[in-house]
């Protein structure tokens, strides 16, 4: 007893150091920010100040951005083990990154998208205050999601962050409502269309390759074609978000780039898989292997395109706070300087390294268990729904579109095994006289059929040409598919109950803030 004590200490010793080493990491990086935006920029006065602590408030932001919402990006290969956790955060990291500072633009909006008419504002000081309250109110909400595990959308946490810092500054009329509706749209549109892209890959898949009795040469013939359409969504993808500040190109430039792009890697795959056909088993571990590389680039490209477009969540208030200061006051269109940009993009990648993990694990393995395949037909959701959306003019969350992805493949595994082996063993137990056997290796080779063989014995039960004879009640059952609870209703509960009080919860946060900030002023 008194040596499991002992261990029992050692362990929470342990834990208690990992805490205390990430707290200490955290708070060097908030500290190096006040450093530098208090000696290097040479800013004094109220606004100096106020500058500075925007500036340690935009790094926690940007620390929370990567505890969150990164998770979405390469959860789904954490969770079908193609790739350790350790390495999911050295590659997100560094994508990330890159995604910030290559292409994270030099001009964001003030005003987030117009949210708030600025021209509600009583000046300078209260804009300053305004947008200071946002990034506190939006990355304080963050942190509390990440603790209780759920993803959120950081796009969301920010614009009710600010929506509810202006409503304090300059009332009702200060809002841009259409716009508000639009966002609250998303809440549903996001999630239903990753979900059901991403049940139509997996669906596409298992029709095309595991349903079929060699699996190896439909996967010679099938992967190919998958790997192609990858290739053409995530270049036009790129293009279209990711690079989109760098190098700026209409959708039909883009989609033609994909189009090329799309064409070279399907010959590549299928003449690497002619090759490979041969040493491959027919099982589907040997077909799920085959997605283990595209998933691996997928994770890496997503939080490219990721660290291009939501720097701006952790800068883009700061960047409009910077340019005010600078300039003495409110302009529609801020510059975002390099140490602004780097304050984004270090945030990011530290706080995905220290508090990445634990929203990784929920995205990757505790809403519905995901193997190669299924965590390929999500990144394919992830990069699809985008374009779709981005062409629709539709406002839409990558973190609702991944989460919504993988609720589609559960939701699918789900009808499509709903209750066929408690069906199967109902027919077995009504046949239980002298056509037993004959009945029973009849549903074990249905079981075991692929698909077309099971519409031909469908057939020829309704046709009564089988060699067994199956009640009209019974038929019905064999048709049906099979329902067990393979997505977990409690997180998906926690999860849609996190999205749907992000943006009141944030612009709450953000209006009390406010209120006490202008009280100061």
């Amino acid at each position: 007893m008194k040596l499991q004590n002992v261990n029992d200490l050692q362990q929470g010793t342990k834990r208690s150091r990992r805490e205390f080493f990430r707290y200490g990491l955290a708070l060097l990086f908030v500290a190096g920010i006040m450093i530098y935006s208090s000696l290097g920029l040479g800013i004094t006065g109220q606004q100096g100040i106020l500058l500075v602590v925007a500036a340690m408030i935009g790094g926690y932001m940007a620390m929370n951005i990567g505890a969150n919402d990164v998770a979405n990006n390469v959860g789904p290969a954490v969770g079908s083990q193609s790739i350790s956790m350790g390495w999911a955060i050295v590659i997100a990291a560094i994508f990330e990154m890159a995604g910030a500072i290559i292409a994270g633009g030099d001009v964001i909006s003030t005003v987030r998208g117009d949210i708030i008419d600025m021209s509600y504002v009583p000046d300078s000081d209260h804009f300053i205050a305004l947008m200071t309250a946002a990034l506190l109110a939006g990355a304080l909400w963050l942190n509390l999601a990440t603790a209780l595990g759920a993803p959120v959308s950081t796009t969301h946490s920010i614009v009710g962050a600010v929506l509810g810092a202006g409503l304090a500054a300059g009332g009702f009329a200060a809002a841009n409502w259409p716009v508000m509706g639009k966002i609250a749209a998303s809440w549903v549109i996001s999630p239903v269309m990753g979900g059901l892209i991403a049940a139509g890959f997996l669906l596409w898949i298992k029709r095309a390759i595991t349903y079929k009795t060699d699996m190896v040469e439909a996967a010679r013939r099938t992967v190919p074609i998958l790997i192609g359409v990858m290739a053409f969504s995530f270049t036009t993808y790129l293009m279209l978000k990711g690079l989109s500040k760098v190098w700026k190109v209409d959708f039909f430039t883009a989609a033609g780039i994909g189009l090329a792009m799309g064409l070279v890697f399907w010959l590549l795959m299928r003449k690497l898989l002619t090759r490979r056909a041969g040493q491959l088993n027919n099982t589907k571990k040997a077909i799920n292997s085959l997605f283990i590389i595209p998933l691996i680039f997928a994770a890496a490209l997503l939080s490219f395109a990721h660290g291009a477009n939501d720097v701006a969540n952790a800068i883009g208030p700061l960047a409009a706070i910077a340019d005010t200061v600078m300039r003495g006051g409110v302009s529609d269109q801020a510059g975002i300087p390099l140490w602004v940009l780097l304050i984004g993009a270090f945030g990011i990648a530290l706080g995905l390294a220290l508090y990445g993990p634990k929203l990784i694990r929920t995205v990757g393995g505790e809403i519905t268990d995901l193997d190669q395949m299924r965590a390929f037909s999500v990144a394919m959701a992830a990069a699809i729904t985008v374009i779709i959306a981005s062409q629709l003019g539709l406002p839409v969350s990558s973190t609702h579109i991944a989460i919504g992805g993988i609720f589609g493949v559960g939701f699918l595994r789900e009808r499509l095994k709903s209750n066929y082996s408690r069906m199967l063993e109902e027919i077995k137990h009504h046949h239980s006289g002298t056509d037993k056997e004959i009945v029973e290796a009849f549903l074990d080779r249905f079981a075991a059929a692929d698909v077309a063989t099971k519409q031909t014995m469908l057939k020829e039960l309704k046709a009564h040409e089988a060699d067994i004879e199956l009640s009209k009640k019974e038929y019905k059952k064999i048709r049906k598919v099979y329902k067990n609870e393979l997505v977990k209703r409690t997180a998906v509960t926690k999860i849609v109950a996190a999205w749907i009080i992000t943006v009141p919860a944030s612009a709450l946060l953000a209006a009390i803030i406010y209120w006490l900030m202008a009280s100061l002023l």
